[in-house]
């Protein structure tokens, strides 16, 4: 359901220093607009094609494959037998010219890595270090840089909830860092990585298939996934894998089930890393969560969304009571 961010990707796709092997386009659109974009603006006949030197193939999924994670095991279930590495993009990223390139050398690079994750540039808000010292409680600091905690963590850090993990790595208690490293180059070893942009060798995705448990709009499924890839080998970051990221509103769940989602999701995911935790680990877990649900209740006040706050509030509300009569599997 979003033709021109589509339009805008493949554009850059077309701009690859090494453009990949083959395209798939999984579309659960309920209109053609997507189909028509494709047939209008890149001259793709709908079947297998070559457009500008790479190519292309384009399935519009039946209703019962739609749905993120329905559509990307239906796409890894068409990916080529001549295929060494399957990478995933969301359909409103705009790729850096070098990204399959820089893609491509980081598995080479790194011999144990199961999944590759790339970086949003537009979205990485790390800068150079130009103090001695900084608040531990208002910024986080990595190396040489430093980013400023957003007004959930600080309050997280004053009472002592913050994640003793580096980011992308999941602390006992679940609740980690959300933020992503800074443009080094470097590569970083991580639990998580982010649907927009990951890649994994094809034997893990000849093994591994997305959870049923995600139904619909998925969310955390590419948490859940990259996880479960922990056990093929280590997960990485790689600052030089570059796109940018325009979040897209269309198609997404109403604020009431992505509230009820985050949470009961999470506590998913969580169990995925964690299946067998301490008292004192589900204490915080349910602690932050407790938090957070009461931090999205004050943006009802302190924003101009209001009726988005409320609703997500509510959703986070019933998927926290939810999980006191069932757990999810």
């Amino acid at each position: 359901m979003r033709p021109y961010p589509l339009s805008r990707l493949l554009a850059s796709v077309q701009k690859q220093t090494i453009v990949p092997d083959e395209i798939l386009i999984i579309d659960g659109s309920t209109n053609d607009d997507t189909r028509h974009m494709l047939e209008t603006q890149f001259q793709v006949k709908i079947s297998e094609t070559r457009i500008q030197d790479f190519s292309i193939t384009y399935h519009k999924v039946p209703p019962n494959h739609r749905g993120l994670t329905k559509q990307r095991n239906y796409g890894l279930e068409r990916v080529g037998s001549n295929i060494d590495i399957v990478a995933f993009l969301d359909d409103d990223t705009v790729l850096d010219s070098n990204y399959f390139k820089n893609l491509g050398e980081a598995f080479i690079g790194l011999p144990d890595a199961a999944g590759i994750g790339g970086l949003a540039t537009n979205e990485n808000r790390w800068q150079p270090k130009t103090m001695t010292q900084y608040n531990s409680q208002t910024h986080y600091v990595f190396q040489n840089y430093v980013v400023a905690e957003s007004s959930r963590n600080v309050l997280r850090n004053k009472l002592g909830l913050a994640s003793n993990e580096l980011p992308g790595v999941m602390p006992l208690f679940g609740h980690g860092r959300t933020f992503s490293y800074p443009l080094t180059g470097k590569n970083y070893p991580v639990d998580l990585l982010v649907g927009m942009s990951m890649a994994f060798r094809k034997k893990v995705v000849d093994e591994l298939h997305f959870s049923t448990f995600f139904e619909g709009y998925g969310l955390y499924e590419d948490a859940d996934f990259s996880l479960r890839a922990l056990h093929y080998g280590q997960n990485y970051l790689a600052t030089s894998v570059q796109l940018e990221h325009h979040h897209d509103t269309a198609g997404r769940p109403n604020k009431f089930s992505y509230g009820k989602m985050v949470v009961r999701n999470g506590w998913y995911v969580w169990r995925v890393k964690h299946p067998k935790t301490s008292f004192k680990n589900t204490f915080k877990w349910y602690l932050i969560t407790i938090l957070l649900t009461a931090i999205r209740f004050l943006n009802i006040f302190t924003t101009r969304q209001r009726k988005e706050a409320f609703t997500e509030f509510m959703g986070r509300v019933v998927g926290l009571l939810s999980l006191m009569f069932h757990k999810p599997r």
